[in-house]
């Protein structure tokens, strides 16, 4: 995450062709299995009008598709009993979460070699990982897995490419599942509290897939040849996750401008609400600037997994947005006023 310059480019050129869409799009039916897990959760907390933490779920179905589709591993963040990887990756990151986490090391000796000891274990895990997708790297059987493709080129596995590869596999997992799981949640909270929107959504996958909304129908249409097609039609749910990263971003940029005289300059009223139509506009004069939605910065260096992101958040709104009526409960629930449509918070 820190390199640059000619170290970046080197690594850029060896992940893009697995974060490439036309490469994400073979490996459709491995996210679609995976967020088929995390519909039978949703099923299981309806049908026993359970209360759940819908950010939880969406960050284990989102370790699984990182785990599938960057490792070619199960990690099973979905099960009752997760891999020992899982497990071990899950108590290093409480170890950031402490209220210790500002004071210097010598103050918490105890809770740095814990950090240490499980560190040098996701380390061993992940180097055994790489091994195997470097040995099986030129294997016909399914497709490549994002690392599989980032090894292609490589004639040496050497401790420098393994140290460097390890290092971006841990950023994938440590920053994507985070940021990936945290706009899953927002979408579906901005829908339960927008009926407008939500009805927008649903009519919009009846046209494109069909009425029934059954998990097994919603999957069928998109493991069908040409069903990668069908994800790409989903404008309006598009439009959807768009305006939620505007609003509620979940990974942001240090910004830093020179001091101005304090004058302010709006040009535009509506940039706290939530306006899914804004990114729909025909209108030349309506239509937004292409540099002004940076949720995954720009180009060059904008976030090499955000034709990720956005494929899994679609195929979730296209299993869930029509099955679930969610509500928010507890802090940031809603109320809605039939009358207006709109939400307004308790």
């Amino acid at each position: 995450m820190s390199s640059g310059g000619e170290d970046w480019k080197a690594l850029r050129k060896r992940f893009n062709p697995g974060f490439a869409p036309q490469h994400l799009m073979t490996l459709l039916p491995s996210i679609v299995e995976t967020a088929t897990i995390f519909i039978n959760h949703l099923d299981s907390f309806a049908r026993n009008m359970e209360e759940f933490s819908l950010q939880s779920l969406a960050t284990n179905l989102t370790f699984d598709v990182i785990g599938k589709l960057v490792l070619d591993n199960d990690m099973g963040a979905q099960r009752s009993r997760p891999s020992e990887f899982m497990r071990v990756f899950h108590e290093l990151i409480q170890t950031f979460t402490s209220e210790q986490i500002d004071l210097p090391w010598w103050c918490t000796p105890r809770l740095e070699w814990k950090r240490s000891c499980l560190a040098k274990q996701v380390r061993s895990t992940l180097e055994t990982i790489i091994r195997d997708a470097y040995a099986e790297r030129n294997e016909d059987t399914k497709p490549c897995s994002i690392l599989s493709m980032s090894l292609q080129d490589v004639d040496d596995l050497s401790p420098d490419i393994m140290d460097v590869t390890c290092d971006q596999l841990s950023s994938f997992l440590f920053a994507g599942h985070d940021t990936t799981s945290t706009t899953i949640a927002w979408v579906i909270y901005e829908l339960s509290r927008t009926p407008h929107a939500l009805r927008a959504v649903r009519a919009e996958l009846d046209e494109i897939f069909s009425p029934d909304s059954s998990p097994a129908a919603g999957a069928s249409h998109l493991l069908v040849p040409g069903g990668e097609q069908l994800v790409h039609r989903m404008s309006y749910a598009s439009a959807v996750i768009k305006e939620m990263l505007r609003l509620w971003p979940p990974g942001a940029t240090a910004r830093m401008t020179k001091p101005g005289d304090g004058l302010k300059i709006t040009l535009r009223t509506s940039e706290d609400s939530s306006g899914t139509e804004r990114w729909l506009q025909d209108d030349i004069a309506d239509k937004i600037p292409a540099g002004a939605w940076r949720a995954f910065e720009r180009d060059p260096c904008n976030c090499i997994g955000q034709e990720l992101a956005t494929i899994e958040a679609r195929i979730v709104i296209e299993l869930a947005a029509r099955r679930y009526d969610f509500t928010k409960v507890g802090l940031g629930a809603v109320t809605l006023d039939n009358s207006t449509d709109k939400a307004g918070d308790v």
